[in-house]
């Protein structure tokens, strides 16, 4: 466990090297959310997000004005890791679950190091793991402990039972990360009504297996999570150009989603070095915390 800390305290150095210098970033604002606490109004500016916007004020005849908001000392940060089975896919300790508990790992770190209180959820069609938010180190490591020892108990997906949880949990405005390879069906309304609600950061996990299937023949394929076996040409372009767009919507589908609800995006291959993709994550939230 001792290596396991020390892997995860290098990347995130790494993240925050480069959000405060090389791209001039703040790292605090990361982890900082919006509209936690009502501050003050002023008058609209261009770029001004049209959820701010005071309309009883503005109705006054005086000019558009939105409202502005300081940020909460105690301010929540919640991860939802999928643990179901779809997610034991890839090489030996490179599968999808091994990336997503190493990208929450090193985000738990970061966000404590910002003081904000740190929650945790693991679920694949039940709840697996349930950390109540907490700060400072000793809860950090607790936390990150406990992921990284968690085996699921079912093989199942549900994330939209496990979205309606978490929206049950949350008593106020908080920042959350949904990690999941979002394998399932029907999750989109409570994805939809999380975004509003908070703010919220997908982070999709992919694998290379999923759109470049190797030429194999035929062979079977096994659902891990029902268990079905199904017979399939692995040499037919037309079944791979079928698989490869598959996955291409729903990628595009998740992407706009988030766009069409304010909600921040980024595709995790687990093929390739996770952290240039959380660097850019935190570029553009820092940006639009700028905005704000």
């Amino acid at each position: 466990m001792r290596e396991l800390f020390k892997k995860l305290r290098k990347y995130e150095i790494r993240i925050r090297k480069a959000v405060n210098n090389q791209m001039q970033g703040d790292f605090h604002s990361v982890f900082k959310g919006s509209g936690l606490e009502f501050d003050d109004v002023r008058l609209y500016q261009y770029g001004d997000d049209v959820r701010t916007i005071d309309w009883n004020v503005s109705a006054k005849g005086h000019g558009t004005f939105v409202k502005t908001f300081k940020e909460d000392k105690e301010q929540s940060v919640y991860f939802l890791v999928d643990v179901s089975a779809s997610q034991e896919i890839g090489t030996e300790g490179q599968q999808k679950v091994d990336i997503a508990k190493e990208v929450a790992g090193v985000l738990t770190l970061s966000a404590l190091k910002e003081g904000s209180q740190v929650g945790m959820i693991c679920y694949s069609d039940q709840r697996e793991l349930f950390i109540k938010a907490g700060k400072g180190q000793k809860h950090g490591y607790y936390a990150i402990s406990q992921l990284f020892g968690l085996k699921a108990q079912s093989p199942g997906t549900n994330l939209d039972k496990a979205l309606s949880y978490l929206m049950g949990i949350l008593k106020r405005r908080s920042v959350v990360f949904v990690i999941s390879d979002f394998v399932d069906d029907g999750y989109q309304d409570h994805l939809k009504a999380l975004a509003r609600k908070h703010d919220l950061v997908v982070i999709h996990m992919k694998d290379r297996l999923e759109t470049d299937l190797p030429m194999l023949g035929i062979v079977p394929l096994r659902d891990k999570e029902t268990g079905k076996v199904r017979w399939v040409n692995t040499s037919s372009s037309a079944f791979k150009n079928r698989y490869r767009e598959s996955n291409k919507d729903q990628s595009e589908l998740l992407k706009d989603i988030c766009k069409r609800n304010q909600a921040d995006y980024v595709l995790i291959d687990t093929q390739e070095d996770f952290v240039p993709g959380l660097m850019k994550l935190f570029t553009i939230r820092n940006r639009s915390k700028k905005k704000a």
